[in-house]
C-alpha cells in the first residue's frame, strides 16, 4: 500500500491523499506536478527514476487506511 506522503519533497506544497497533483517514483518519493514537469523534468532527483501520477486513495478507504503524516522535505539547492 502506498504511503501517500503529504507534501512535495522539493517545494513542500501540500499534496492530500486525494490530490490529482502528486507524482511518485518507484520508491514513493513524492513531488508536485509543477516541480516534476519543471525543474525535475520527469525524473526523481533521489533515484533517477521516472515520475508518474500517484493514484488517489478513495475517500471511503482513507479512514481505514490513512495517508502518511510524515513529511519529507529536501529543498533544492540555490
Amino acid at each position: 500500500m502506498l504511503e501517500m506522503r503529504p507534501g512535495c519533497e522539493r517545494c513542500d506544497v501540500d499534496l492530500p491523499a486525494d490530490s490529482a497533483g502528486a507524482v511518485i517514483c518507484s520508491f514513493e518519493c513524492t513531488f508536485c506536478v509543477d516541480c516534476a514537469s519543471g525543474p525535475l523534468q520527469g525524473r526523481c532527483p533521489n533515484c533517477g527514476g521516472e515520475l508518474v501520477a500517484r493514484p488517489p486513495r478513495a475517500a471511503a478507504l482513507l479512514e481505514k487506511f490513512p495517508a502518511s503524516t510524515a513529511r519529507v522535505f529536501k529543498p533544492a539547492p540555490d
